[in-house]
């Protein structure tokens, strides 16, 4: 059997080289866990379009991603464990791909296809760690962990600011579908990697007042702390992603582009708050099977057959290899891939598929999964196909197999992490003291320089995100990725950006920024090694917060506003790392502004 279904792909894929390749589709969904969808059980919702991916084509039943976002992305894109990449967190620079990772994006570039990205990209925001570094021609959306606004969002369009239109999982679907219809005639990757149901829990109304006031029919464990609201925004928002899907799904039907197009849906990580999830044990952010267990769902009509489920664990590490060889393209790059091909698995049932383990990371914790038992990051083994929920640890009775895996993450560890098996540094962050809703965070130091001065990509952002806080600055909320910068009331403090400048030249300064009418008029100095520039925070900017939106309170993470550009000027920077400081030289009131980013712009 197991010959038989190689030479049936051998056969396919030949094929498939004397005619067009196939056109790919793959959308990922942002923090859905595995039992959001209708077809693994949830009986709060229907998601007709995302389910019939799968009943057109094919269900792996254990597909295993990270336990957070960017790692995910991450291990889609090259194949390989995040950690081998420089991917240790989601935020403050850790986020960020290694410049010398080969992309999948790339590998279908070199084969003449024609490659964009609408979404979430979370692997980095400066070139050359920029999405149109990475592979993808076209890249509409935006960089960073999670966003704050969803309506008529802020976003950017290959590297320039643009204001987005409507609700964003529609925005981005309509920048998706017209990439799909402009690129219809050539081989096309086209990647769709919403941002919900990640949070701030926000979605039109259309679909709210479906779920608002209905009972939640499922709910997650008993102990679990559901919050139903969150529980009926995230249906809303999955509702959404679902009329999205078909919306792509049917424009590929209208371009007669169904049957030379593989379509993928999956999500990046185990559901963002406590709900049912088929009594899995965990959730975002641990590396139990509730936390990196999602959905995968993939079609390819008239060459995969259609309605059948794989029961073989496989994860996102699969991904390019597969795509690569069911798409004729070979792979860039010479870093020896963690994936595996899954094709075989694809056409037919393959008996004598090597047993193998799958690891999960996150902050230190590492857990792996064969096809039978996992292992925690605590040593308890777990008979997953007697025990799926995890309530039994079998490692005492089971002593030879706890054995094997004890030595396996230990050699995982040494060869993701260096000889001494350090674990990376932690994604999360603490605050340490101040008002509610913000603080400054201690953050891991990511080693890495933010860079700046590219001539082919001129313009680079340094969002709140990437600084620094001194003295009595804050962020607006503990988490960095959507925040701005607040409480800047002193000469004392700044705010510092650790910067390679690529290429000495003459670089704009603009500050995205907030200040009340009462406070305006402050001097301010950017200065960086042995360059200056000063100027006046000037006009007053003060708009309220965008409160709106929201169907949820937040929590954690901020709200926004619209921020100013205040431009500066220009001055001239030499190639080279420092620290790039923004302070005040007198303060006008009692407070300097709140700032959201810089932005550097070679001239």
């Amino acid at each position: 059997m197991k010959f038989a279904a190689a030479l049936l792909v051998a056969l396919l894929l030949t094929s498939l080289r004397a005619a067009d390749r196939p056109n790919v589709v793959v959308i990922l969904a942002d923090d859905q866990g595995w039992g959001d969808l209708s077809i693994n059980g949830n009986k709060n919702i229907r998601t007709p379009n995302i389910d019939s991916i799968g009943r057109d084509g094919v269900v792996f039943d254990r597909f295993y991603v990270c336990p957070v976002c960017a790692p995910t992305r991450a291990e889609f894109l090259t194949g390989r464990y995040h950690s081998r990449g420089g991917v240790r967190g989601v935020s403050t620079g850790q986020e960020r791909l290694n410049l010398d990772e080969r992309t999948l994006a790339e590998a279908f570039v070199a084969a003449g296809y024609t490659t964009g990205a609408f979404g979430k990209w979370h692997n980095g925001s400066q070139w050359p760690y920029h999405p149109n570094a990475r592979g993808f021609q076209e890249y509409y959306g935006f960089t960073s962990g999670h966003w704050g606004q969803y309506f008529d969002a802020p976003l950017e369009h290959n590297g320039q600011p643009v204001r987005g239109k409507g609700y964003i999982t529609d925005d981005l679907t309509d920048h998706a579908l017209a990439f799909i219809e402009q690129n219809r005639a050539k081989p096309f990757f086209c990647y769709v990697p919403y941002n919900t149901p990640h949070s701030p829990f926000c979605v039109p109304e259309e679909h709210w007042q479906h779920f608002a006031n209905d009972p939640v029919v499922q709910r997650g464990l008993d102990g679990d702390t559901e919050d139903l609201p969150v529980t009926r925004c995230v249906l809303a928002m999955t509702e959404s992603l679902d009329k999205n899907v078909g919306r792509i799904l049917r424009r590929l039907d209208e371009l007669k582009l169904r049957e030379n197009t593989i379509v993928i849906y999956f999500s990046d990580n185990g559901p963002n708050s406590w709900r049912w999830n088929g009594g899995m044990k965990g959730r975002k952010g641990t590396t139990d099977e509730g936390g990196v267990r999602a959905p995968f769902l993939i079609r390819w009509p008239g060459r995969i057959p259609s309605g059948r489920t794989v029961p073989e664990i496989a994860g996102a590490i699969d991904l390019l290899p597969t795509l690569t060889r069911l798409a004729g393209v070979a792979r860039v790059g010479t870093k020896p891939l963690d994936g595996v091909d899954l094709s075989p698995l694809l056409f037919g049932p393959a008996s004598n598929w090597p047993d193998r383990l799958i690891f999960s990371h996150q902050n230190g914790n590492v857990s792996a999964r064969s096809q039978r038992y996992r292992f925690d990051a605590k040593g308890a083994l777990f008979d997953m196909t007697a025990d799926p929920g995890q309530q039994t640890d079998v490692s005492a009775a089971r002593a030879a197999e706890t054995t094997r895996f004890t030595d396996a993450v230990t050699t995982w560890r040494s060869a993701v992490f260096g000889a001494d098996g350090a674990a990376a540094p932690a994604s999360k962050t603490a605050v340490k003291g101040g008002k509610k809703g913000g603080g400054n965070a201690k953050v891991a130091n990511d080693g890495r320089p933010f860079p700046v001065g590219y001539r082919e990509f001129p313009r680079a952002p340094l969002p709140a995100r990437d600084g620094v806080p001194h003295g009595g600055v804050r962020r607006s909320a503990n988490a960095p990725n959507s925040s701005y910068f607040t409480n800047w009331t002193s000469p004392e403090d700044s705010i510092t950006w650790d910067i390679e400048v690529h290429q000495t030249g003459t670089y704009a300064v603009a500050l995205s920024y907030t200040c009340p009418a009462a406070d305006a008029g402050s001097a301010i100095e950017v200065a960086f090694n042995a360059a200056s520039l000063s100027g006046k925070v000037a006009p007053a900017w003060d708009p309220p917060l965008i409160k709106n939106e929201d169907r949820v309170p937040r929590v954690g993470e901020s709200y926004l506003k619209d921020f100013h550009a205040l431009e500066l000027g220009t001055v001239k920077l030499e190639a080279g790392r420092g620290q790039l400081t923004l302070r005040a030289k007198q303060v006008a009131g009692k407070q300097v502004m709140d700032l959201r980013q810089v932005t550097l712009t070679l001239q």
